[in-house]
């Protein structure tokens, strides 16, 4: 391993053991200090002072929903009834939110123990993933959209904006499920106003806090969780920590180590390369100068040690038998990010004329590679006797990087005051970000398909919520978009901008039930690559079929797109919220929400090939491939999330059946997952501290996709999870995933550019993990 990766785990452990001894030097101070803990009904009573003053309705929805986080036993909450303010940036219950709003708590994703990001969104409706096994980082698809920021992906405020072009998904980022909080997710461009290129949706992660950790009534508290699982030898440790160091001053700390082997898919073939080692951690300073103010600075730390790429599965001497068993090059991986925010939050119940929030932040993501095996044994030519390798993936031993530095900046108030019955909060809101993006590639071809460049966005929004009486809402906002793009090597446009407006109305005819329309736009700025990259597609060490315009050859030549025009999607949609409580005893609930919508992406980006030309002898090919504007892409679909919860046991339904078509030709979009149902049942016994659940999810075949594809696969998973607290401060899980043992590949494979066969390396690492089981230990340690 890597020395450098070595320093990062040694600091790491030596930050842990930091925090853990400070956490016993307060646990001392405060048996000695006891007069200066603040007392748990004023330290509530305080905070409640400084939340935010909202509407009557509002107040009274909002009361128990703000979960005490830490707290174990207590009674069961509907997952819609988490708070919220990603779609309005203000807060109200997910089921309340006149939009297609999705929350996954932290006592969800606990329950689930998760491997990797994507298990945890089962019961979202809407999303999917396009995953490699050999390659940790998250790639989320929302509606069909994916890619160069179709979907906005939010960490405590910070964009994450990685990409790396390859056989792989264009728009990546890592983030361990350990560090997670919890998750609010906006399907559609109905979040506009959260920022700039969201025209498929937001998903804003929060990670851990102090109230995550230290209970109710603490002044310290230590969680410390261990899991271990098969298929193959995966393992976790975590440790997280704060202390309420004064009423106005909280420390937050934890770290997170997690390692699993190669698995097997549901055929019982290992994955090449699935085995990966993560090391985490974070730190957080909360601080309450005054009343109503409060500053956090946070940093997380994230270090990814893997191999991408696929081992040859057979002999590879004949076209036919390399297209059936040759993979690709493998690269050791060493990919760190690096996250700091700054926000600073005020609110006061009787300021109505300033509720405001400000944050700042920096996000840096490297991903440096060396290539350590080749596909053939040639190349001794390009790479030097003794060497193997080509012109597009360099040779053994070279080392590539990429790297995406994101500066960034959100400044929102809101202004709230009656005109009669009409309770009114107007928004109004700035953001920016900037992406600067390095490559380097001593001997491959990455500094021609992930250019470097520098690319700047901004936007600002005004937003007028209206609420009149206990029957109407009406949303009415306006946002503004402008970017700039700039490349020292091709002359770009500069940018461009434009104004999205959106309006939603919602009637409440009778309490629970509230039908609601809305129309929103969104746009997003062509990114860095679909825009510049330039230059010819390397030949693999055979030979060169075009000569390109800067003198490169290769299969074929990538043209840059300096006139590429943004996407802009319009969306409508239909939706219903329906909630209701105590309907067959006196403390049942329901909670749904479903919704019908009709997404138009016009002036949609695509790589599109052109200009044929014969190549004798090997055949016809096209001599061009460029990024361009297709008239319209037109996705559509309806989406319903469910939950029945009597108490003692719980049921609900949640997926969506969805098709999208590119309209000039008629020809499905290969990103579709057309069908996922997930259907979720669980009892809670032993005083409810025993919880034993099952899920079962549906996904249906995607088999509308553009020639050259292999169709996605129709799958069934079964999964089972017990959650058991054997004491208030033990916690003891267990799963078993993909019960069935079923093999399933998520998403449809494309063709290669050069004899039509699928990109075995993405064949052979999307299929997911069998059958695994998987236990886990989590122990609680708190005072005062």
């Amino acid at each position: 391993m890597a020395d450098g990766a070595r320093i990062s785990r040694a600091l790491l452990l030596g930050a842990s053991v930091f925090s853990i001894a400070l956490l016993a030097g307060e646990a001392g101070n405060a048996q000695t200090a006891g007069t200066q803990a603040a007392d748990p009904t004023s330290e509530r009573q305080k905070q409640s002072r400084r939340k935010p003053a909202k509407p009557p309705q509002d107040q009274q929805a909002a009361a128990p929903a703000i979960n005490a986080r830490a707290q174990i036993g207590v009674a069961p909450v509907q997952s819609l009834d988490t708070i919220t303010a990603v779609a309005t940036k203000t807060n109200e219950r997910a089921i309340d939110s006149l939009a297609p709003v999705s929350s996954v708590s932290m006592e969800q994703i606990q329950g689930l123990q998760p491997n990797r990001l994507s298990d945890i969104f089962y019961n979202v409706p809407g999303v999917s993933f396009q995953e490699r096994g050999d390659d940790p980082s998250t790639v989320i698809n929302i509606r069909g959209l994916q890619d160069f920021g179709r979907v906005a992906v939010v960490v405590d405020g910070a964009r994450q904006n990685y990409q790396r072009t390859g056989h792989n998904a264009n728009g990546s980022f890592f983030l361990d499920p350990e560090l997670v909080g919890g998750v609010d997710v906006v399907r559609g461009p109905t979040a506009n106003i959260y920022g700039s290129g969201a025209i498929g949706g937001v998903v804003s992660f929060r990670t851990k806090d102090v109230n995550d950790v230290v209970r109710p009534g603490e002044r310290w508290g230590v969680d410390m969780t261990g899991s271990g699982g098969t298929n193959s030898a995966r393992g976790l440790g975590s440790i997280f920590g704060g202390v309420r160091a004064t009423p106005d001053v909280d420390v937050f700390g934890g770290a997170v180590y997690r390692t699993q082997g190669n698995y097997k898919d549901g055929n019982g073939t290992e994955i090449g390369n699935t085995g990966n080692e993560i090391a985490a951690g974070l730190m957080k300073v909360t601080v309450r100068p005054a009343e109503g103010h409060e500053i956090k600075l946070g940093g997380v730390f994230q270090d990814y040690q893997y191999s991408i790429g696929q081992f040859n599965r057979g002999p590879v001497l004949t076209a036919a038998q390399r297209a059936l068993f040759q993979g690709s090059s493998v690269y050791a991986s060493d990919a760190k990010n690096y996250m700091g925010t700054l926000t600073w939050k005020y609110s006061r119940p009787d300021d109505n004329l300033w509720d405001w929030s400000m944050s700042l932040y920096g996000n840096r993501t490297d991903n440096d590679q060396t290539k350590t095996a080749h596909n053939s044994a040639s190349g001794a030519a390009f790479c030097g006797a003794g060497n193997v390798g080509n012109n597009i993936s360099g040779c053994v031993g070279d080392k590539r990087g990429y790297s995406l530095n994101t500066l960034g900046i959100d400044v929102n108030n809101t202004t709230r005051f009656n005109v009669g019955d009409w309770r009114n909060a107007v928004t109004f809101g700035i953001d920016a970000f900037q992406d600067d993006v390095s490559t380097f590639d001593s001997r491959g071809n990455s500094n021609i398909t992930t250019p470097s460049g520098l690319r700047t966005v901004s936007g600002g929004f005004a937003q007028l919520k209206q609420n009149y009486s206990t029957w109407l809402e009406v949303i009415s906002a306006i946002r503004y978009d402008r970017y700039d793009l700039h490349s020292p090597l091709v002359a770009t446009g500069g940018g461009g901008d434009r104004f999205s407006p959106k309006v939603t109305i919602g009637v409440t005819p009778v309490a629970g039930f509230t039908p609601y329309v809305s129309y929103a736009e969104g746009y997003r700025a062509p990114s860095i690559t679909e825009t510049l990259i330039s230059g010819g597609h390397a030949t693999g060490g055979g030979p060169a079929f075009f000569t390109c315009a800067d003198g490169t050859s290769g299969l074929f030549c990538f043209l840059p797109n300096p006139g590429l025009r943004p996407e802009v999607g319009k969306n409508k949609e239909l939706g219903l919220n329906v909630k209701y409580d105590g309907i067959f005893a006196a403390n049942d609930s329901f909670r749904g929400k479903f919704n019908l919508f009709r997404n138009d992406v016009s002036d949609y980006i695509d790589l599109v090939p052109f200009g044929l030309t014969a190549v004798p002898p090997f055949g016809t090919f096209p001599r061009f491939y460029q990024y361009q504007n297709i008239a319209q892409a037109r996705i559509e679909g309806f989406e319903a999330e469910t939950m029945y919860d009597a108490g003692l046991w719980y049921f609900g339904v949640a997926g969506h059946l969805i098709r999208g078509k590119n309209v000039a030709t008629n020809i499905g979009l290969a990103t579709i997952t057309p069908r996922k149902i997930t259907t979720t049942g669980g009892v809670r016994l032993l005083d409810r501290r025993l919880i034993l659940a099952a899920q079962w999810s549906s996904f249906g075949a995607n088999n509308d996709v553009p020639a050259g594809y292999l169709p996605a696969t129709g799958y069934e998973l079964v999964n089972l999870y017990l959650t058991w607290h054997a004491t208030k401060d033990v916690m003891f899980t267990a799963s078993i995933d993909n019960l069935l043992n079923q093999y399933y590949r998520p998403y449809a494979i494309p063709g290669s550019s050069t004899d039509g066969t699928t990109q075995n390396d993405v064949l052979w690492s999307s299929p997911g993990p069998g059958r695994v089981y998987k236990a886990g230990l989590k122990i609680h340690f708190g005072g005062v």
